[in-house]
């Protein structure tokens, strides 16, 4: 294929990348952006290979047919309550392929290249390793600890911070040492130590941060592989992957900007430290205590029948579940008898961002009852019954009440306010971040214990 043709191809292709993103705003064009981000990806990968940069179809076709297969096997197999992991590891092989990428680069064979172009070219090769090595082994620590391997609760090790500027700084150090090095043996030993200090950095970052921000983290990633993949594009000249990687790293960071806003935290803090976490300590449950009020399937359904406006909570539990198809035919029989039903979705509800969002709208549930945090809290304090499916940390009252708290300051669900509240739990056990809640001790408040989707689909039966 001509060189021209294959420019014309990645302009299309990256058009159709950031009308992908306008189509992901809004869930009613979702469907249609990741179209248009599929075509583009497609035509991108056409012209890639159809460039007269690639010759050895062989190779190619023996290693894209293989990975393609698996990719497709996986996406079909995986559960959504395991998409937060699958996002985590596909972000470490970008990080991998840009840190790949860089050493070929740095190790082929040909002329070296002088004066500026030279020193430029060394920092694209060093910059991509680092961002990629961090990538790499921070993506890896975030699906161990989405998928359950590794402990949610952060790991805070003494003078954390200190650790994290020293390995920074040997990191600088040894950039200066492979910029401008003088024989390859000195330059690779430069890169390979540099790599190695930035994948601990990347598993030491990654570690110290808590359950509560792993949505965050995991979004902070997603930017992390787009610069990743930006660096990729400078060292092989390649506008498309410069383009893509700057859309992915710079929406990716864009993202993680509202969800820390919306926890009402510090960007830099949740990098640099676990959620709600001291120096040196981990982040204790509160002391929550108190009679709790148990409910029956019945109560809970009668409640449902007598109410005139309901707000439905998600969370992480209801995924796990698979409560939503049932709760979507609560929906459709309750709507029908006049009562208004809405959906209150917190900006970290889940263990990734929009999670909540997928599931409503995976069993057809109507885009307008699915209302924001800010949009619903207003309207608790006249709503009548408030169930939330679960949920823990997000519908908190000690983030509001309790300066002492490890989550004091983060923004909830102000469910409390509602005139009764039932929320179904399999125990009393505290959320993801460790943190006891005091909502389940309420006199407003009635605990419905046992799995989300049987509870759900005995009301409905109720009903």
């Amino acid at each position: 294929m001509p060189e021209s043709l294959v420019t014309i191809c990645y302009v299309i292709a990256s058009a159709l990348f950031i009308l992908s993103l306008g189509g992901l705003s809004h869930p009613k064009t979702a469907r249609r952006g990741n179209l248009l981000g599929l075509t583009g990806m497609g035509l991108a990968l056409l012209a890639a290979t159809a460039s007269d940069h690639v010759t050895g179809y062989a190779l190619l076709g023996a290693i894209l047919l293989p990975a393609a297969a698996a990719g497709w096997v996986l996406a079909r197999r995986v559960k959504m309550t395991q998409m937060p992991q699958l996002v985590a590891i596909l972000h470490s092989f970008v990080g991998a392929a840009a840190v790949l990428v860089a050493l070929a680069l740095h190790l082929a064979p040909g002329t070296r290249l002088e004066g500026i172009e030279g020193t430029i070219h060394e920092i694209e090769v060093f910059v991509a390793v680092c961002i990629g090595s961090v990538t790499f082994t921070g993506s890896l620590i975030a699906f161990g600890k989405l998928h359950g391997i590794i402990t949610g609760a952060p790991l805070l090790l003494p003078a954390r911070h200190v650790i994290n500027i020293v390995l920074l700084m040997a990191v600088i150090w040894f950039g200066t040492v492979y910029v401008g090095h003088e024989t390859v043996e000195t330059g690779t030993h430069a890169l390979l130590i540099a790599t190695l200090l930035t994948a601990i950095l990347g598993v030491h970052l990654i570690m110290a941060i808590g359950g509560a921000d792993m949505p965050v983290v995991v979004s902070m990633l997603n930017s992390y592989s787009g610069w990743a993949a930006a660096a990729a594009g400078f060292m092989l000249s390649n506008d498309l992957l410069i383009i893509t990687g700057a859309l992915v790293g710079s929406s990716g960071a864009i993202l993680s900007y509202i969800m820390c806003r919306g926890m009402n935290r510090s960007f830099v803090a949740v990098i640099l430290g676990g959620f709600g976490t001291g120096e040196g300590s981990v982040a204790a449950a509160s002391d929550a205590e108190g009679e709790v009020h148990s409910v029956t399937v019945q109560e809970a359904a009668g409640w449902i029948r007598e109410a005139r406006s309901v707000v439905v909570v998600p969370g992480y539990g209801m995924a796990v579940a698979q409560a939503q198809h049932a709760l979507a035919r609560i929906v459709d029989r309750i709507t029908k008898g006049g009562t208004k039903i809405r959906f209150a979705i917190h900006p970290v509800a889940g263990r990734l961002p929009g999670h909540m969002n997928v599931l409503l709208a995976e069993a057809n549930i109507p885009y307008d009852i699915v209302l924001e945090m800010d949009e619903i809290n207003p309207d608790l304090p006249g709503t009548d019954l408030v169930l939330v499916i679960g949920a823990n940390d997000i519908v908190n009252p000690s983030a509001e009440e309790d300066p002492d708290s490890p989550i004091a300051g983060m923004p909830v669900l102000e469910v409390w306010n509602s005139r009764r509240v039932v929320v179904m739990k399999r125990s009393m056990a505290s959320g993801y971040a460790g943190v006891g809640n005091p909502l389940f001790f309420r006199d407003n408040t009635s605990m419905l214990f046992g799995d989300a989707r049987e509870n759900v689909e005995a009301i409905l039966a109720a009903l």
